[in-house]
């Protein structure tokens, strides 16, 4: 079994078996390829099948010197995966990984905008622009709805459930979920559909894709950030932010307002409820006022 072959099985196997988006199938890749690179430079001639822990663990510390430990973390994590898929194809008996120790990482909180800092952003769109429109539409639509920057740009009109207060949203490994929508952000979407997007020449394929870029496409994730950055710049805002800085920004605030945990967890589509609790270590003078108000002894005046 050579590389080249091994990596493209994998590859089938994450989309096809574990439905994983292209995004993160390149991710695995990219490590691997590193991999890749490192045998060949250094004249190692191991095959997928024969290669064993000294030589993913000489490469492992070659990387170290290179990267971060959270780079180095996820590497560890991707070859993992990889040599599991080649035991459950019963290709390896064992996994040259699994006596690696991964480096101790903290983690990392989201960065977040305040309530204050979110209406600066959008009232600073020149809605007399072309696309003003537009752009103000994407950032109540991510902001109310907490959408990855992949799901706002695949979202279809045919995901527009308004009459019950709902969009459909189709997210990592192809799975749906029904978020509520806000209704301003409602009006602001059904305004940018009539006025806005029926002047655009919709090219075949994207009839039902509900933003469109000036030649009648879908938009990039590239562009979306770039929105967001030019933004961010014209109204001096002194953080660096990014698509996924407004969902964590609609989960933060949503808990602080005194949203379930739970719901907030179903609403970003995550799978464990260890992911959302990220947003409970984000600001936590919240949490004394839950227990004042919430805790059934709390009203109590008791007796010295």
């Amino acid at each position: 079994m050579i590389w080249r072959n091994a990596i493209k099985d994998y590859q089938l196997f994450l989309k096809i078996e574990r439905g994983l988006s292209q995004n993160t199938i390149d991710g695995y890749t990219r490590d691997l390829q590193k991999l890749v690179t490192y045998l060949k430079k250094n004249e190692i001639n191991s095959s997928p099948i024969s290669i064993d822990n000294h030589i993913i663990q000489e490469f492992i510390y070659k990387v170290a010197k290179e990267v971060s430990a959270r780079s180095q973390a996820r590497i560890i994590s991707g070859l993992r995966s990889f040599f599991n898929y080649l035991i459950f194809e019963d290709y390896r008996k064992t996994n040259p990984t699994d006596i690696i120790e991964t480096p101790k990482i903290g983690r990392k909180l989201p960065d977040t905008l305040s309530e204050n800092e979110i209406n600066e952003l959008i009232s600073s769109i020149d809605l007399s622009h072309p696309q003003g429109e537009r752009n103000r539409t994407i950032i109540e639509t991510m902001y109310s709805c907490g959408l990855r920057v992949s799901e706002l740009i695949t979202l279809k009109i045919s995901d527009l459930f308004f009459e019950e207060g709902f969009i459909r949203v189709v997210g990592k490994g192809n799975k749906q979920r029904f978020v509520p929508i806000h209704l301003n952000a409602q009006k602001y979407i059904e305004y940018y559909i009539k006025d806005i997007r029926s002047h655009i020449q919709q090219k075949k394929g994207f009839e039902d894709t509900l933003f469109l870029n000036r030649l009648g496409k879908a938009l990039t994730r590239q562009m979306i950030f770039i929105i967001l950055k030019n933004l961010a710049i014209k109204i001096n805002l002194n953080k660096k932010i990014s698509p996924h800085t407004l969902r964590h920004s609609f989960a933060t605030h949503l808990l602080k307002n005194g949203a379930d945990l739970r719901a907030i967890q179903q609403m970003l589509g995550h799978e464990s409820i260890t992911t959302t609790e990220v947003y409970v270590h984000l600001d936590k003078s919240f949490l004394k006022e839950v227990v004042e108000l919430k805790h059934p002894r709390s009203d109590l005046n008791l007796k010295k």
